[in-house]
This record gives C-alpha cells, structure tokens and sequence, in this order.
C-alpha cells in the first residue's frame, strides 16, 4: 500500500499547481466595459451550471438508490461521489476561465506575449484539476475500500456526470453560436461579437460551459475510468507479477500528471516562441518525460519491458491523433483550404468538399489504435500479460492529458477574451491579435478531441475483455442470429445518440433565431448602437432548451444496455457494445475533424480579410452546420462509448 502515496502525492501536486495558477489569475483593473462585459458571462455561466446541476442530482439522487438495492452501499456511495466529483472539476476549470478570460482580453492590449500566457495559465487550472483530483480520490478511496471492483461505482458516476455536462453545454453553445451567427454575421452583417447582438453574451457563456465545463468532466471521466479498468485487469495478473501491479495504473497515470506539469511549465517559459510552436514545444517535453516515466515504471515495478511497448505505442497514438488532426482540420492543412476555396462557388461545394474529406479523416487513426492494440497483445507474450499491456496502451495514450486539457481550455478562453475585447470598443488590432490566438485554440481544442476520442476507442478494448471476463464469455458466436442482431443494434445505437443532439441544437437554436430576430425588429435602436439588447433572454433560452434535451441521451445510454443485459443476456450485451463502440469510434472523429475544417475554412477567409464577402457568407453557413457536429455529436459519442461500457460493468454480476 505504500505505493498508493506515490500516486497520492503526485495528484496533491497537480492540485496545489492548479490553486497556484488560480490564484495568480486576479483580473487586476481592467477598463469598465470589459469588467462589465466578463460580469455578465460570470452570471450567464453561474446560472446555468447551477440549474444543470439541480438537474444531474435529482438523477443521481434515484440512481443511487437503484444502485444501492441491486448491488450495495459502497457501489451506490461511489457512484454518487463520482457525479459530485466531475461537476466540481468542471465548476472549477470554468471558475479559472472566467477568470482569465478578462485578463487575457486587458493584457492584450499592452502584450500578446502576456496575454497568451495568461490564457495558458487559465487552461492549466482545467488540467491540472481533471487529472489531479482524479488520482486523489481514486488513491484515497482504494486505500479505504480495498476492493477495485467497488470504485465501477465511481467510473459509471463520473461517466454519467460527463455526458449530461457535455451534451446539454454543448447544445447551450452551439445553439446560442448558430443563432448569433446566422441573425448578425449573415443577415444583419454585423462582426461575431458584436455588442448589438442580442445572442452574444449567449455564445459566450457557451463556450464556458460547453468547452470548458463540459469537457473537463469529460476529460476527468476518462481518465478515472482507465484507472479504474486497468486496476480491474491488473488484478488478474497479481500471480505473474505480484500484487505491487495492482498499482500500475496509478503510477503511470503519475507520471502523466508529473510531465504534462513539466509540459505546462516548457510552453510558459517559451516566451520567445509564437503560440502554435510553444505548444509544440511543450508537448515535446511533456512525451520524452513521459516516455522516460512509462519506461521506469514498467522497468522497476513489474520488471517487464514488453508493457513498456505497449505504454509508448499508446503515447504514439496520441501524437499519430495530433498530426492527422492538423492535417484534416487545421488552418494550414490542405482539407481547410480546399474548403476554403470551394466557399468562392458556394455554400454547397463547401460542404461537399468539406464532407468529403472528413469522411477519410478518422482512418488514421483508427489505424494507428488497431496496430498499436495488436503489437501490444502480440509482443507481451502470455494470455494475462497480453491484456496488461493493451491497458498499458491504453493509460499510455493518456500520459499527455493534463498538456492536451491545458491547450484545449486556452481555446474558449481565447475565444471569450476576443469577444470582451470587440464587444468593448478595443483597437481593432488587439481583437485581431486574440482572433489570431483563438484560431490556434480552435486547432487544440480539435487535437483534444481526437485524443479523447482515441483513448476512448482503447478503453473499450479493455471494457469488452472485462465485461467478457466477469460474465464467462470467451468469445461471440456471429453464426447466430440473436448474436448478429444485437451488433447490428450496437452499431446503430451511435447514430441515435447523434440524432438526438443535434436535432436538440437545431430545435433550440431555432428559437433562438427567432428570438434575436424578435429583439432586432421590436427593440427600436440596436442597429445605431442607442439601445441595449435583452442579453438575459437568449441566455435563458439556452439555458432551459439544453437542460431539458440532455436528459433523453444520457437515458438511451443507461436503459438499452440494461434492458438488453437482463431480458437477453451476456452474449446479446457483447455483441452491442461493440456495435456501438465500432460505429462511434469512427462516426466521432468523422463529426470533431468535419466540423473544425469548416470551423477554421471560414477563419481561414476571415484572416485575408474578406469578411462580408459572398465566399464568407457561404463558410459562415458550413459553420453552422459543423458546429453541432464538433461540439455536440462527437463529444457525445466519446462518453456514450464509455458509459455504456461502465453500465454493462456495473450490471455484468447479475447476467446469464
């Protein structure tokens, strides 16, 4: 057990790093229309995570009553522990965006410099909590419990939490960003955060509570749950390598935590370097101390070099992730240029180029998970060290999380400080400056999702081998129809979940449309700039569609599984998730990649200044339509593969 205050003391550094920043992040005194503006993101921000989390306890208040008769106390008091955890992390890395939002957007005005790093601090309050706070709690509650299977309670907890937070701040955002953007960018041809926008302030609460909020949760619930999975299968292995293996999960999730801070800290001190090469910069450091870390671990606890092959095939996934995801989605990648020149025939061709290539987009790395998970199983040898190593694929390709968590919050931070600065009358040429920063943070918030969308893709190879372990299956008979059936079943599942959310993001940003019309029409004096638009209005639109639409999905996530485990069985229950996880793994990275090429086309023919122009107009509205896509559907579909996963270990007990 002495072990367990290695991991310990590891997740108390992250947290102390994170107050640290935190407390480092004081607006000072900045000018009083930007003070104004960030006061009103703060109450839009509180209002909304407030009402949502009323709304994910009375779901876990009835859950964990659910939990507590069909399995015990301790399962039911961990899962409820792990929904409180993940809406904490959340409420904190969006307490430190809000935060840096405004201070970005002042510093800019004297240094991009400063302000950049300013927006870096911000996101590694994010980073350092998600990953901090996770190997905490974990550590604590196995040196009470003693029993790995127990903490399945706190993963389903914490799976569930994330998906609620993601799906409903993602139709919060998105619906807000299409409203704004197709009332004021295309009708009324006014800037994209323009003060006279009655949906602006909407959209920037958004990005808080979507890409910050929402994401962190699902970042936190990623990270637990492959802790939590790996203890499961490291169990099984205690007779080849001792019962110190149990810790392995823990200790390599320790040396993420330790060299994404060393990563953190290299992009801080590359003053001299621009944006988009400091984070490059430090994601170097962040993988040889990483890599390094992994090879130690694997060296001196278990003594077994071929699960440090499988540890660096899964930091090589990651990285294989980031590449193809600048290609296919970032600014300088061929994909968004070709988009961007479709845009001069049209919105259509637009989207037909865009389309097309987002279709090619998730065959990388697909590929790159499928040779990793096979080099792994193949080079380790026997049967039991075969599936450590796929976990060591799979805690490996999350070494870099707490560095990907940091350059993913920097994005809406970016993005919100734009928006404060336009909206306060700023010098043209710091809001370009912070454009500039915010579409370097478009790019990470797209790597973020690729990564979490391969990690989540080898967790569920270790999902299937542990729910086929606990029930008795050694394989899948596909020669009966029951089998094929349910697969067929999985498979279609993603898609659902997809319909669901965006369909919810349309519905909502339809009133919101029709309400930022009703505001330009009734309110006499927006256009000239003599009257003040109901910000409170859109906000609460937002705010009362996206809570009400969350709850269907994350539903359809926990009810098909049980139903399908009690009425047909273990094999039926196989045999969906991995339909299901086969289907998201690829429709995923096909919504993120697709979305963000449309996202950054347009941009692209911003930053040649053609805003306005019959081409922008026309990337404008593939924006539109990409945005549900990057920042609903796909986070989405990343935590319905897991928590799907946790139901069908959660219930795997009681299964013929």
């Amino acid at each position: 057990m002495s072990l367990l205050w290695i991991s310990l003391a590891s997740g108390i550094t992250s947290v102390l790093a994170a107050l640290w920043l935190f407390s480092g992040l004081r607006a000072g005194a900045p000018p009083k229309r930007m003070a104004e503006i960030a006061g009103y993101i703060v109450v839009g921000v509180k209002a909304y995570l407030g009402r949502q989390f009323q709304t994910i306890l009375i779901i876990t208040a009835f859950l964990a009553v659910v939990l507590y008769l069909y399995r015990d106390f301790w399962v039911a008091a961990t899962f409820v522990l792990g929904v409180l955890t993940s809406l904490a992390i959340a409420y904190v890395g969006m307490a430190g965006a809000v935060r840096a939002n405004v201070k970005t957007a002042h510093e800019a005005t004297t240094s991009q410099t400063q302000a950049f790093h300013t927006a870096v601090s911000g996101g590694s309050v994010m980073g350092f909590s998600v990953t901090g706070f996770s190997l905490v709690t974990l550590s604590i509650l196995y040196y009470i419990l003693r029993d790995v299977d127990v903490l399945v309670g706190f993963g389903f907890g914490a799976s569930l939490a994330a998906f609620f937070a993601q799906v409903g701040g993602g139709i919060y955002t998105k619906s807000a960003d299409v409203g704004a953007d197709l009332v004021g960018k295309v009708e009324r041809n006014i800037p994209e955060d323009d003060p006279r926008n009655p949906a602006v302030i909407a959209d920037l609460v958004g990005d808080n509570v979507g890409d910050c909020a929402g994401r962190g949760s699902d970042l936190f619930q990623t990270f637990s749950d492959d802790i939590i999975t790996g203890m499961l299968f490291a169990a099984t292995t205690v007779g080849i390598y001792g019962p110190q293996v149990l810790f392995f999960p823990l200790l390599l999730q320790s040396v993420g935590v330790l060299s994404s801070l060393a990563g953190v800290f290299a992009v801080k001190a590359a003053r001299k370097l621009k944006a988009e090469s400091a984070f490059n910069a430090g994601m170097a450091v962040n993988t040889v101390i990483a890599t390094a870390g992994a090879f130690a671990v694997c060296k001196f606890l278990l003594n077994d070099l071929r699960i440090f092959v499988g540890a660096f095939l899964g930091i090589l996934v990651t990285l294989v992730a980031a590449v193809f995801t600048r290609y296919y989605a970032g600014l300088s990648g061929k994909p968004v240029q070709k988009i961007a020149e479709a845009s001069k025939r049209g919105v259509a061709l637009n989207l037909i180029t865009g389309l097309a290539s987002g279709l090619q987009s998730p065959l990388p790395s697909i590929t790159m998970i499928v040779i990793a998970v096979s080099v792994a199983y193949t080079v380790s040898g026997s049967v039991a060290a075969s599936l450590l190593a796929i976990v060591a694929v799979n805690i490996g390709s999350d070494l870099l999380i707490g560095f990907i968590m940091t350059a993913d919050a920097f994005g809406p931070i970016t993005d919100n400080a734009a928006g404060i600065a336009e909206m306060s009358g700023a010098d043209p040429r710091i809001v370009g400056t912070l454009a500039s920063l915010d579409s370097v943070g478009n790019t990470m918030k797209a790597i973020t999702k690729a990564y979490a969308m391969s990690s989540g893709t080898i967790t569920s190879f270790v999902l299937f081998a542990t729910f086929f372990s606990i029930v008795g299956l050694k394989s899948l008979d596909i020669s009966t129809p029951i089998t094929v059936a349910f697969l067929f079943v999985g498979i279609s599942l993603p898609y659902l979940i997809s319909s669901l959310v965006i369909g919810s993001t349309a519905k909502t940003a339809l009133l919101m449309v029709d309400e930022v019309r009703r505001q330009f029409s009734v309110i006499k004096g927006i256009m000239e700039g003599k009257a003040m638009p109901d910000y409170a209005a859109c906000v609460d639109i937002a705010t009362k569609n996206a809570l009400r639409e969350m709850i269907l999905p994350g539903l359809v996530s926990i009810v098909v599984p049980v139903t399908v485990g009690f009425v047909f069985g273990a094999q039926a229950l196989g045999a969906l998730l991995i339909g299901a996880v086969a289907s998201a793994a690829l429709l995923g990275p096909f919504f993120n990649n697709t979305g963000t090429a449309f996202d950054n086309a347009k941009k692209l023919i911003e930053e040649t200044g053609q805003k306005g122009s019959f081409e922008h107009h026309a990337a404008v509205a593939a924006d539109t339509v990409g945005d549900p896509m990057k920042d609903v559907a796909g986070p989405a579909l990343l935590i319905f593969m897991k928590l799907i996963g946790m139901t069908a270990l959660l219930i795997a007990g009681g299964l013929h």
